[in-house]
């Protein structure tokens, strides 16, 4: 009878992941447990507990304002990069062009240069053309480096999906335009909306780039860091824990809904 033999990876793989997930979370949750402090001035120190800060989230001055403006920008953001974008990563995988390959690299520079390079280099821009700093300037900023993560999201839909699917509408006499909203549009809507999300939080969460190119607009991420000097308020605390348990939400109901897709799935 053999003797079962130790394996180091059977247990340094989990006690690995333990610790990743402990060292990732834990910012987390100290953004969590200090949105109940009642700091008065500086949120550096543990007072005491207290609800106020998540009945008043406005009580910090300034802080929703900027809260409003991060999340106009990512959404105006997000509309612009995904259909910009939606249609770059349909054109590189359907059709044969002059230039693809080229299109291909010059897609993947916004997503391999340095943040500080494109927030000046945009500001030189914007400077040149005589274009004022302020809300406009970070909206096309945004969708300038959001189209490059939207592109490669869309793509990797686009290119599992069958073309003789549409070629199949077409022969069922359906127009191209009918059948790209039928057939191929709700087939790359999961891809879609992934690229969506991912784009508003590139756009909700961006500093480097926001801060060259955003003038008197505060955005949330610049409320924080000018805050941070004195101590952030608890209010922040609190705007980012909400926004990371909405977050937690979309992505469990969306788990949720795709585990019902497969067993109605499974059950026909």
């Amino acid at each position: 009878m053999s003797r079962p033999q130790f394996s180091l990876g059977k247990y340094l793989l989990p006690v690995y992941a333990v610790v990743a997930f402990i060292y990732l979370l834990t910012p987390i949750a100290y953004t969590f447990a200090f949105s109940f402090n009642n700091a008065g001035r500086s949120n550096l120190t543990w007072q005491r507990f207290t609800w106020d800060n998540w009945r008043n989230p406005c009580g910090a001055p300034a802080v929703c304002e900027s809260v409003v403006n991060s999340v106009a920008i990512a959404l105006f953001a997000t509309l612009g990069s995904t259909v910009l974008g939606t249609m770059i990563a349909l054109a590189l995988v359907r059709y044969r062009f002059r230039f693809r390959s080229a299109t291909n690299l010059l897609l993947f520079l916004p997503m391999a240069t340095p943040e500080v390079v494109l927030g000046a280099a945009l500001l030189a821009q914007f400077l040149n053309l005589r274009v004022n700093p302020g809300f406009t300037t970070i909206v096309i900023a945004h969708i300038m480096f959001c189209i490059s993560f939207v592109v490669v999201t869309v793509k990797a839909r686009v290119a599992t999906l069958d073309p003789h699917l549409g070629e199949a509408a077409s022969d069922l006499y359906a127009s191209p335009r009918v059948a790209f909203w039928r057939v191929t549009f709700p087939l790359l809507l999961p891809g879609i909306a992934a690229a969506a999300m991912l784009a508003f939080s590139l756009s909700f969460d961006d500093f480097i780039i926001t801060n060259f190119n955003s003038g008197n607009t505060d955005t949330f991420p610049k409320f924080v860091y000018v805050s941070a000097t004195r101590g952030i308020p608890a209010q922040a605390n609190v705007i980012g824990s909400a926004m990371f348990l909405i977050a937690l939400l979309v992505v469990l109901i969306g788990q949720v809904l795709a585990a019902r897709r497969r067993a109605a799935a499974e059950a026909r």
